[in-house]
């Protein structure tokens, strides 16, 4: 067995062995305020509830291990003391995913990711609407572990109201776990669905995505393409020529003789497709055709 004491390892190395080895870890997906009032949506998986009365979730924005820098949510909670905790279940996951690239302060990470703000009753910060459960909370305090990169910070929310889905609710009115289909999150890549067990998608945290907001409004708007694949799609750091579309589109003529005349919605079909195998760049040039 290998065995050493943390402080003999770097701390890169301690955090990449704690988040596999806890694992699965829920995600408190917090959607923030800034004092202007610009929002903030970040995913977060050092998270629980810890109460239930009073109802207390803890959830920990540590600071950054590669430069010591703060996230916009722990700011925004200090300064504004409130915060949403949307729950992450499958159908979001790519877009929760997408929403954690370090965009600049001011970029709405709802419109990057594709996700719907609604209006909370109490608090200030937006909900999201495709969570299926929205804990409006009060922060009662801010517990700071540490002044070096690793070190986290204990955000003690207080459940002030909650929303829950009805389509995920039983005859009882209790939740139903299948309905739900939670993610949660475990080391590297990894990912846990609590129907089918582990899968991975890739950290866009070396890339910038283009987000949802850049997309052309037949892509954004489709009615064939799931959030998932809008999520992937809005990974992609930057579209494909014209010229890369067309020399796509001309190699694969032979195979799909009528793309060229092709509908939106044939093109979002063919697109999913290639989305299901991973090729998003061939379902960028599709959509672009």
């Amino acid at each position: 067995m290998t065995s050493f004491e943390p402080k003999d390892i770097s701390t890169g190395k301690l955090h990449s062995y704690l988040l596999s080895a806890v694992a699965p870890r829920p995600i408190a997906f917090a959607s923030t305020m800034d004092e202007d009032g610009n929002p903030n949506l970040s995913p977060f998986s050092f998270f629980n509830v810890f109460s239930a009365n009073p109802p207390i979730m803890i959830f920990s924005p540590a600071r950054r291990v590669r430069n010591n820098t703060t996230k916009h949510t722990l700011q925004n909670a200090e300064t504004t003391k409130e915060v949403v905790i949307n729950v992450v279940n499958y159908s979001i996951v790519h877009q929760m995913s997408l929403s954690s690239t370090e965009y600049a302060e001011g970029v709405n990470e709802f419109e990057k990711a594709g996700l719907t703000m609604l209006k909370s009753d109490i608090v200030k910060p937006f909900r999201v609407v495709e969570s299926p459960v929205q804990f409006e909370c009060k922060v009662n305090d801010i517990i700071k572990l540490g002044t070096e990169g690793g070190a986290g910070n204990l955000i003690i929310c207080e459940v002030v109201k909650l929303h829950i889905d009805d389509d995920v609710l039983d005859e009882d009115g209790a939740i139903n776990q299948q309905k739900l289909d939670l993610v949660a999150r475990a080391g590297g890549n990894y990912y846990s669905r609590a129907k089918k067990g582990f899968f991975e998608i890739p950290k866009p945290i070396t890339t910038l995505g283009i987000g949802v907001d850049n997309f052309p409004e037949h892509v954004k708007n489709s009615m064939i393409l799931t959030g998932n694949d809008l999520g992937m799609l809005g990974n992609v750091e930057s579209l494909p020529s014209k010229e890369m579309v067309d020399r796509f589109i001309a190699d694969i003529g032979e195979r799909y003789p009528n793309i060229k005349t092709a509908t939106h919605r044939e093109k979002h079909k063919l697109a999913r497709n290639y989305i299901s195998f991973g090729d998003v760049l061939s379902a960028w040039k599709i959509l672009l055709s």
